[in-house]
């Protein structure tokens, strides 16, 4: 008989964390799910922003949002009002924190936009924002990146689609639209810590959006087991090693903890040990968009 599919198996959350203690090198990929006991919604999900407005998407849409100032000016109104300026971090975040300061996480990719990581207390140098950030602005004609404060307290004051203030061109979010390349350097570093590792750990993803699904597949095939927390299914879940279903912000840190209470043995079981990172990395694909709230 064919062994059960991991997200039905019983022994989930059990296999995880005998997997993440038996790791040496974690390398975490977090989606909008780590963030919506944060109060930010998700936008795949059941009560996704896309979800239940389709046509919030334009805002994320590059060629949109040049061409159609109203679909700025609604982008602006939403960013004003977005929920992650009064949101905090929460316990899948700090968890996370925990894992690096034992030593044991070694990269933290996330496809999150809200900063909600370095709020928490990880180092800012091991976070990669490979979506970008909403905490700047960035204008699309000079590059100039004004915090986004400044540029939101025009947007208070009246004006609807605040120009950049040094060329007068279009100003977006420093975030990755659809239709937009990532930043090399960001992926280069994010492939590299999927390449090192000896744990992948995808977290509250859809693994949907290539490139950052596709660090997956680089951890893997370069000898690392891979742990999947996520309440949906995902395109990965055949791959993984253990499924978790759990809630995150009850499931990480009881993962976190476990993995913790055990030193790590120098390969996990079955393991070969991960290849260093090569450089280089899958192409950025301009039609995909972040898994984290629109720019």
């Amino acid at each position: 008989m064919a062994a059960a599919p991991p997200e039905r198996r019983p022994d989930g959350a059990a296999r995880a964390a005998a997997l993440m203690s038996a790791a040496r090198r974690i390398t975490a990929l977090t989606g909008a799910g780590i963030s919506t006991d944060s109060g930010i919604p998700d936008f795949r999900g059941p009560q996704g922003v896309w979800t239940k407005d389709p046509a919030a998407a334009a805002m994320s849409t590059i060629g949109a949002y040049i061409s159609d100032p109203e679909v700025r000016r609604r982008a602006w109104r939403h960013r004003l009002a977005h929920p992650a300026w009064g949101a905090g971090p929460n316990r899948g975040h700090a968890a996370l924190v925990e894992l690096e300061r034992a030593g044991r996480l070694h990269g933290l990719v996330t496809q999150n936009i809200d900063g909600l990581h370095q709020a928490a207390g990880s180092d800012p140098a091991l976070v990669l924002e490979i979506h970008g950030t909403m905490r700047e602005a960035e204008c699309l004609s000079c590059g100039l990146r004004t915090p986004m404060p400044e540029v939101l307290a025009r947007v208070e004051a009246g004006e609807e689609d605040p120009p950049c203030p040094e060329c007068g061109g279009i100003q977006k979010s420093a975030t990755i639209s659809f239709g937009q390349a990532l930043r090399q350097d960001v992926l280069d570093a994010s492939v590299a810590a999927a390449r090192s590792c000896d744990l992948m750990l995808a977290v509250g993803t859809s693994l949907t959006v290539h490139p950052a699904a596709g660090l997956c597949d680089e951890a893997v095939e370069n000898g690392a087991r891979l742990v999947i927390v996520n309440a949906e299914p995902t395109p990965y879940d055949p791959m993984a090693d253990a499924i978790v279903r759990d809630p995150i912000g009850e499931a990480l840190p009881r993962l976190v903890a476990a993995a913790l209470a055990t030193p790590p043995r120098a390969t996990p079981p079955g393991a070969t040990p991960p290849a260093g990172p090569s450089g280089g990395g899958p192409d950025a694909r301009p039609g995909e968009a972040p898994d984290g709230p629109p720019g």
